[in-house]
């Protein structure tokens, strides 16, 4: 299987504080990987780096081959979808969602004198239909529900058929029924023989989706455990990794965590 991210002894160090500190990590083509850890963790430096945003101080970081340092960014870039808080707030809010997910084509925000192949609006209008956004074609960004924009965010991310996926924080600020509908189609997503590796950032077990595979715990910038995921996800992992005893439990695909305080 192809390893589309390898990172080797990766280090990202800022004002003398080590964001990241000796990072080994390896995800192949075939892998979902949900990321876990405390606020600080570095969770969001490791999608940074993963998605040739942001280059180590030290070690080694290869994405879909490519060894940072030594290939042009921005030929690298367009091959990885990012869905994230930073990138939804260079989206025009007036843009409509359907002109949102299609000029993603181009790598740019806002559309404006570039010509599109009908092949790319038939694209784009699919990605709506996959991320449940095909009634909201013709709305604007800005007038979008939290969920509603976290979709799109990722249709956006899909559209240019990338061969590794980053989502940072997928469901953060949604209320439960736009969670759990989120939650459904990145599951769902994570079965489908066209999608690519999957990285996803989460604070909560709770938030993992059905059908991921592996796990990677961060704590002060360092790896705790990594592993398929119900050896990772475990209670023991869990509790060193928040420093609170923690009961984890799993059913139908899901995991749960709470306070083992008794």
């Amino acid at each position: 299987m192809t390893t589309v991210l390898d990172l080797s002894h990766v280090s990202v160090v800022r004002s003398g504080h080590a964001l990241l500190d000796d990072v080994s990590w390896r995800v192949e083509a075939d892998q979902r990987w949900v990321v876990l850890g405390p606020n600080g963790a570095g969770k969001t430096t490791l999608l940074n780096v993963a998605s040739a945003s942001l280059h180590p101080t030290k070690g080694t970081v290869r994405v879909l081959g490519e060894q940072l340092g030594r290939v042009d960014v921005f030929e690298l870039r367009p091959r990885v979808g990012l869905a994230s808080s930073a990138t939804s707030r260079r989206l025009p809010a007036g843009e409509p969602v359907l002109d949102v997910v299609l000029t993603a084509a181009y790598g740019v925000t806002g559309r404006w004198r570039e010509q599109y192949d009908e092949v790319d609006e038939r694209r784009a209008r699919a990605m709506l239909r996959d991320w449940g956004l095909e009634h909201l074609a013709d709305r604007t960004y800005g007038s979008l529900s939290d969920g509603e924009r976290k979709r799109t965010q990722i249709a956006r991310a899909v559209m240019s058929d990338p061969e590794l996926l980053l989502l940072d924080e997928p469901t953060a600020n949604l209320d439960l029924g736009a969670r759990e509908e989120l939650l459904t189609l990145l599951g769902e997503y994570a079965l489908a023989p066209e999608a690519p590796a999957l990285v996803s950032v989460t604070h909560h077990v709770e938030e993992i989706p059905r059908n991921f595979t592996h796990a990677l715990l961060l704590k002060d910038g360092q790896v705790a455990a990594q592993g398929p995921i119900a050896e990772t996800v475990t209670s023991y992992n869990l509790s060193q990794l928040y420093d609170l005893p923690l009961r984890v439990t799993r059913h139908d695909g899901r995991f749960t965590a709470q306070a083992d305080l008794v």
